[in-house]
């Protein structure tokens, strides 16, 4: 498997697979209204203007997606084809997120279905079950931990001290992380 960052032509090319897979599994809870307001939301060029996405690619074929908003703050869409749950794709593509984002919190408007996912990721709910036009949602956010006993010299990375943060950066680059570089004493 394969993630690698989305260009607009990319994005709009998997709209079929997030359309679909909202379908089999997120649609029940949804209202007709909220249906279609998803589907107007996702099929909007202004939105997907606003994303910067991954894709998890399996012998090329897209089979996960991830998009987020507001420089990496909010997740804006999360979906993996039904035939590839439980395989770590999802992680996966967490971890690009991850690896390119340098704030402090992340928040998502979690579908219902969602919830127990983000709870794996590390999510915590931060409110009720909340409806906008149909569509309804639990609001959740991440919160990178600071570890301050950061064994890493690299003292000036913007990832010092978010350890989780910088495996998945590392993870996704194929390079050791400079506190696994270190000599053993």
């Amino acid at each position: 498997m394969k993630i690698r960052k989305l260009n607009k032509n990319n994005l709009r090319s998997s709209l079929s697979l997030v359309w679909n897979t909202f379908c089999e599994f997120e649609a029940v809870n949804y209202s007709d209204d909220g249906k279609k307001a998803f589907f107007n939301a996702i099929h909007s060029e202004d939105y997907l203007d606003t994303l910067t996405a991954f894709g998890a690619y399996e012998n090329r074929n897209l089979v996960g997606i991830i998009a987020t908003r507001n420089k990496g703050t909010h997740i804006a869409l999360f979906f993996v084809d039904g035939k590839y749950h439980n395989k770590g794709i999802g992680r996966s593509l967490w971890n690009a997120v991850l690896a390119e984002n340098i704030s402090e919190t992340i928040t998502v408007h979690s579908s219902l279905y969602a919830v127990d996912v983000y709870k794996k990721l590390g999510f915590s709910v931060v409110g009720e079950i909340q409806s906008d036009g149909g569509i309804q949602y639990v609001p959740m956010e991440y919160r990178m931990t600071i570890n301050e006993n950061c064994p890493c010299s690299k003292t000036n990375c913007v990832r010092h001290g978010y350890c989780a943060e910088c495996k998945a950066h590392h993870a996704n680059s194929g390079r050791l992380r400079p506190c696994e570089r270190r000599k053993p004493e």
